[in-house]
């Protein structure tokens, strides 16, 4: 079911090792071009578009895109105890990493008078996408919700596809988990085109543009995000689910396989990859993934992910190759089964799972960390989402008369090298100079 990838005995330069990363390359080029199309038409006509996307994809109509009130606090009322009690667990483990993620102010006195000041603020609104397709993510919800509300976020707009289980309803659990977190602005629509009906707005629903859009999906609303960039903000493009399990020999082929099977289970598009040091190892997980993976549930779904490109064992000399390999990678998901596993080794993974009691499932939900990761090898450049993702560093610049003395030369100096002299004009002019005046010596003490 899954490709072997044998690179032993071959010396790969960093340059030469990402052409050997197994990548579904031609799928995220149709979804970017998809996806173009379908925010577009959004940005033109707005609620009818939805409409029709939403017959289209979700095979559902006539439903409420902006949800009632009172099907949120109908959904919270029928959340299922058990449910419920997990999610309260989650919130509260996710909201206290979050408050980790930060900043406080910091002030640099440059000089008597002189002084700059960086502090976070948080951006005015946000449109959180929470996926609804293939599966229910109400812990999505946690994980976009949550860091937002920590970082004092004041408007949050939610989206989730339409049910055609309910109604065309948002599935009553992801209501309820909204409810939950005191979210009040939710809308029944999925996709790309939620994406652009965020980042554009659409009037006949009352939704106003927002300033950041976040959340997980499929290619398609990865490609979404890419095409609304620069229109608003985006966290990195966590798209289909990504998972790269460094192995030795004293990894357990049963635990391996579950973890590439728990992955493989969101998507056909999902990717798997073992790498290991050991041929033996990855003949018993090979053995051990295929009365599993006929067993599961979405046993079609998974087949299909790991038989795809995507997805492979990656046979290599020794750790160091693996690290290489990884890095190139860049996965969203790195889980580390060996004997001394130097997470510090590996600086580009979205999210680092140390041991083989830290499996991808447990950040999934209840490990505090947040599950949405950048995929397509964005991690070499890009983060998680968190708190950070909703806050802008802003300096905060503070001279008195006589520290902008202190460095007056020098500015007006750098001015006239840049053939800006209107520049250091505006500084001479606050100490009585005008063009073509000599500047007034003052003595900044």
């Amino acid at each position: 079911m899954l490709r072997t990838i044998d690179l032993r005995g071959r010396t790969l330069s960093p340059a030469e090792l990402p052409a050997t990363v197994p990548r579904a390359a031609a799928a995220r080029e149709e979804a970017l071009a998809t996806a173009a199309h379908i925010v577009d038409d959004v940005a033109a006509r707005g609620e009818a578009a939805l409409r029709e996307q939403a017959e289209r994809f979700d095979g559902v109509a006539g439903h409420d895109l902006r949800v009632p009130a009172e099907h949120l606090d109908e959904a919270l009322g029928a959340l299922d105890p058990a449910v419920r009690a997990a999610l309260e667990e989650a919130i509260q483990r996710v909201r206290e990493a979050s408050a980790a993620q930060v900043p406080s102010p910091t002030v640099t006195e440059l000089g008597p008078g002189a002084r700059v000041t960086q502090r976070w603020q948080p951006v005015r609104r946000v449109g959180l996408y929470v996926p609804g397709g293939k599966a229910v993510y109400p812990s999505s919800v946690v994980m976009n919700v949550v860091p937002a509300q920590v970082a004092g976020v004041a408007e949050i707009a939610l989206a989730s596809p339409p049910q055609r289980g309910f109604g065309g309803r948002v599935h009553p659990v992801i209501l309820g988990a909204a409810r939950l977190l005191g979210v009040t602005e939710v809308y029944a629509m999925g996709g790309a085109g939620a994406i652009g009906a965020l980042a554009h707005g659409v009037p006949a629903l009352r939704l106003e543009p927002v300033d950041v859009v976040t959340g997980p999906g499929n290619n398609f609303v990865a490609a979404a995000k890419r095409a609304v960039a620069g229109l608003v903000g985006t966290d990195a493009e966590a798209g289909a689910t990504e998972i790269l399990i460094v192995a030795d020999d004293s990894a357990d082929a049963d635990l391996v396989a579950v973890d590439l099977i728990s992955q493989a289970e969101h998507d056909e598009q999902a990717s798997a990859v073992l790498v290991t040091t050991s041929e033996r190892l990855a003949q018993d997980v090979v053995a051990a993934i295929a009365p599993r993976a006929a067993a599961t549930r979405h046993a079609e779904r998974v087949a299909a992910a790991l038989g795809g490109p995507q997805s492979a064992i990656v046979l290599v000399d020794d750790l160091a190759a693996a690290t290489a390999f990884s890095n190139a990678y860049a996965p969203e998901h790195l889980e580390l089964h060996v004997t001394d596993p130097r997470p510090q080794d590996f600086v580009h993974a979205g999210a680092v799972f140390v041991g083989a009691d830290s499996p991808v499932s447990l950040g999934d939900y209840l490990a505090g960390s947040n599950h949405v990761l950048p995929t397509g090898g964005q991690a070499r450049y890009s983060a998680g989402l968190s708190a950070a993702t909703f806050l802008r560093p802003q300096q905060v610049i503070e001279y008195d008369r006589g520290a902008l003395a202190a460095v007056r030369d020098a500015i007006v100096t750098l001015a006239e090298a840049e053939a800006l002299p209107a520049h250091g004009e505006a500084i001479t002019a606050r100490f009585g100079a005008r063009q073509g005046q000599e500047p007034v010596v003052e003595d900044p003490a």
